[in-house]
């Protein structure tokens, strides 16, 4: 049993409130996932820039990682620490060596995610106490998604946590179990991508990476999840331009969607989007079984 929430704005002014939104849906479902927390949250494109998101072990630099960092690539690289994460600004130009260069000068700092737009945060402890220590709640946007784990076939360990990011601003939520993502992760190994833990939410993310990467739309690699995907799932996906909501045919994990003219939220129960401006006048629908929804922003 997990917690699910996600928030995609149609209203810029809104924007400046994306955390603090997403923080109070977060706190809501603590009692769904009360072991770990994470999020994801997209903010407008900083032209031909990129964001690493890393964790390091207690006691790192961040600081001095990026300097190390920037001077192994030869540019400029800046970055904000929030708690044991930290975001990193590179040119994109630096990005697809960046790993690289970043596993040879700081081997025990992680890359969580990479993005033109996207930030990635997750920890072990109650929503509330997650959301604190990474300043949610003072974070803006235009859309984010996050989850509350409880968990049931694992550790309590931040290799369990969600959300889990396997390309760049995309990253993916899930409550449920999938019954083949060993088979998968053995096929998408062959096809080259990598995984860092056994969780068979990271092999749904990279199946759906691995669909992007092939040239399809978020809804053609969602529609292809239920063909190729077994098991009772709900998942929320983020992306660079939107978010997209699924449920598997048998659709027993609870959803709930709310749309206005300013918003469309998701949530596992309703009582996460009971607080948002304006839900006493949303249009409030439970997501279809085996439907895809898709909301998208102008590239």
């Amino acid at each position: 049993m997990c917690g699910i929430v996600g928030l995609f704005l149609k209203d810029a002014t809104l924007e400046p409130q994306l955390g603090r939104l997403t923080a109070g849906m977060l706190v809501v479902m603590s009692d769904r996932g009360p072991d770990s927390a994470g999020f994801a949250v997209y903010g407008h494109d900083d032209a031909g820039a990129c964001k690493l998101t890393l964790r390091g072990p207690a006691g790192w630099d961040p600081a001095a990682v990026a300097l190390r960092l920037g001077e192994a690539l030869g540019g400029p690289v800046s970055v904000v620490r929030h708690d044991d994460h930290a975001v990193l600004r590179l040119p994109a130009s630096l990005a697809e060596r960046a790993p690289a260069a970043l596993a040879a000068v700081a081997p025990g700092v992680e890359v969580v995610a990479t993005g033109a737009r996207m930030e990635l945060y997750k920890g072990v402890g109650l929503p509330a106490a997650v959301t604190d220590r990474f300043g949610l709640a003072g974070m803006a946007g235009t859309h984010a998604i996050g989850h509350t784990r409880m968990a049931t076939e694992s550790a309590v360990t931040i290799a369990g946590a969600h959300p889990f990011s396997t390309g760049p601003d995309m990253c993916l939520v899930h409550n449920g179990s999938l019954s083949n993502h060993n088979d998968w992760r053995r096929r998408l190994r062959r096809e080259g991508l990598s995984f860092a833990t056994e969780n068979d939410t990271e092999v749904a993310a990279g199946y759906l990476s691995w669909r992007l990467g092939q040239g399809d739309s978020l809804e053609t690699a969602l529609t292809g999840a239920l063909d190729d995907l077994d098991g009772f799932y709900t998942f929320v996906v983020g992306t660079r331009h939107g978010f997209g909501v699924l449920r598997d045919p048998v659709a027993c994990k609870p959803a709930v969607l709310a749309e206005t003219d300013r918003y469309v939220a998701f949530g596992t129960e309703y009582r996460a989007l009971s607080d948002l401006p304006g839900i006493e006048t949303a249009r409030i629908v439970e997501p279809a079984p085996g439907r895809v929804y898709v909301w998208e922003r102008a590239a």
